[in-house]
Parts: C-alpha cells; structure tokens; sequence
C-alpha cells in the first residue's frame, strides 16, 4: 500500500539534508519528498513576498499525488502560500514554526522594508556577514559546535549540516547556502499572510512550535491560533527543534500530520 506523502520545505539557510535524522524516523510512516535547496534556482528568484519562491514549490509538487505540506520557518510560509494558490496539490499544511505574522506586527514590517531600516529589525543584520569560509569540514565543525545554537544538537544532526550544507571552494569549504540568498530571504518575508489567511482555508493546518522560540514570542501567535484552531503544538526546544530533538518532533509531526488528514 502506498505511503501518505510528505512534501518537506526547510528552513532559510539549513539545506534539507540537514534534517535527515528528523525526517527517517517519518520515513516509518510516510513517504518524503524534499527540494535539496530552495531560495537558489536563478529561475526563482527572491523578491518582496517569496512569490517565485511559492512557484518553484509548486513546480515540486505532483498532481497525481497531493502532499502533506511540513514547512520549518521559512518552509512553513512557502507551504501555507502554497496551499492557498494551490489547494488541490495538498491535503493539509504543517507548521514548524512559522507563526503568522499579521495585524501590527505585519504592518511595521511593511514600513520597515519601505523605508529600508528592515536590515536592523531581521536576523539580516546577522547573515550577511555571517562567517562562510572555513580550512576544511572539521574545522566548521568545530567552529558551529563551540556555539550555544549548535551546541544544542545532536552530533549526527551538526555533522548533517557540515557536510551538506557546505561545498568545496578554492579556500577549503563555503557554505551552500550562500549569506546573499540567505539576507535576501529575510529582508523580502512576507507580510500578507494575515489576509492570506483570513476567512476559511482551503486545507487543514497545524502548528508545531518550540516551547522556548523566540521567533514566535516576537511574531506573535494569535493569528496562527486562529487559524489552525484546536491544531496547536507546543513542544520542548527553540526555533530549531526539529534539528535539536528529531525524534520527538518526528512524532509530533505524525500525530500533527493523522489529526489533518482525519479533520
């Protein structure tokens, strides 16, 4: 018998290999599907809003075989724009932290961009002077493992970032996911999903969260609430959870993933 699929969207700046862990102990249940990078094809363009980036997901999916949508942060916003242009691509969307940001919050990003102080306001301010460069693997390795955020993940998983979410470069090692593709991401998030949202949605949605993230303490969570209604996850772990305790957000998410499909 064939396997729900899952259509997997990570998150700005971590390839989808680096979630490998998390995503076999859903290969159990599901059958996954992943676009390796997403945010780099010069056929899809980042621009004010992710809509090319929503269109190389659609190019993704398969008609024949509507998808679970399970989206992390950035992946979570593509997938529920997605799921609204296209319902019938997709059986339900599940959220891994990608709050709504809507109301207030969602206007002042609006401005922030208009008037271009959007950089100082977004982890933008961060990535682009990110270091990318590194002697070889090891060396990144050890230089991401003596930080608090990475210090918080199981080996195998930092390994998995290291090694595909690097690639060779004249000096040694660079990251894959450039820190241009990556501050171009922040500095154009969406900031219609409140109205994106508002009314009926076409598919279920859930929303998983870390019970420490502090992505969604800034964003705001009450219209995501509103949204996915009795669909509402918290778990142990920040923003990065499903890299910081795989197996029991591979869980969550199964659970999240049965509740849709029998809504």
């Amino acid at each position: 018998m064939t396997q729900q699929l899952i259509q997997f969207v990570h998150a700005n700046s971590y390839p989808a290999d680096t979630y490998r862990v998390f995503l076999n102990h859903l290969r159990a249940h599901y059958d996954i599907a992943a676009l390796p990078l997403h945010a780099h094809d010069p056929a899809y363009p980042i621009s004010n809003g992710w809509q090319a980036l929503v269109g190389e997901l659609l190019a993704t999916l398969d008609a024949r075989r509507p998808a679970i949508l399970v989206g992390h942060s950035m992946g979570g916003m593509l997938s529920l724009m997605a799921a609204r242009a296209r319902p019938d691509l997709v059986r339900g969307v599940v959220l891994l932290d990608a709050p709504v940001v809507a109301g207030w919050r969602a206007l002042l990003l609006r401005l922030a961009k208009a008037v271009g102080i959007d950089r100082r306001l977004s982890p933008a301010r961060f990535s682009e002077k990110r270091r990318n460069v590194w002697p070889d693997r090891d060396a990144a390795y050890a230089h991401y493992a003596a930080k608090p955020i990475f210090a918080a993940w199981p080996p195998a998983v930092l390994r998995d970032y290291v090694e595909h979410g690097t690639v060779p470069d004249g000096e040694g090692v660079t990251l894959r996911f450039t820190r241009e593709a990556e501050t171009a991401v922040y500095r154009s998030l969406p900031d219609h999903l409140g109205s994106l949202v508002r009314g009926n949605f076409p598919v279920p949605v859930g929303f998983i969260g870390g019970a420490d993230s502090v992505e969604c303490r800034r964003a705001g969570l009450r219209a995501t609430r509103r949204l996915v209604g009795r669909h509402f996850r918290k778990i142990p772990g920040s923003h990065l959870f499903p890299l910081e305790h795989p197996a029991a957000a591979a869980t969550a998410v199964h659970q999240m993933a049965q509740a849709l499909l029998h809504a």
